[in-house]
């Protein structure tokens, strides 16, 4: 099994920034890749951004310019979300994922409110 550990959630003024961490420990043996989701209350899930263990990333067309995702060279399990020039269409759950051969595992996620 694997486990992902997210931090750094909360609460944040319009404009202002986060930075979100992620930590994946257990049975890893075969990335694809990691990234993020979010879901906001009555919506439906969205893939936010995602790292290849290349390093390519991708975002939602709602985040590029804003959010970046990265990986941590020295623990290459821990990505992190810098989220900057935050609206208050941003609150939600962040959840961590790691993909692995055909499978997909996830965090119980962080809550990020932006107020308006």
């Amino acid at each position: 099994q694997v486990q992902l550990v997210e931090s750094g959630g909360g609460l944040v003024q319009a404009g202002g920034s986060l930075r979100l961490s992620c930590a994946a420990s257990g049975n890893i043996f075969s990335i694809n890749g990691m990234g993020w989701y979010r879901q906001a209350p009555g919506e439906r899930r969205e893939l936010v951004a995602s790292i290849t263990t290349s390093g390519s990333t991708n975002y939602a067309d709602s985040v590029k310019g804003r959010f970046t995702v990265s990986r941590d060279n020295a623990a290459k399990n821990t990505i992190y979300l810098q989220m900057n020039s935050l609206k208050p269409e941003d609150t939600a759950v962040y959840s961590c994922f790691l993909s692995q051969n055909v499978l997909e595992f996830r965090g119980k996620g962080t809550l990020v409110t932006v107020s308006s």
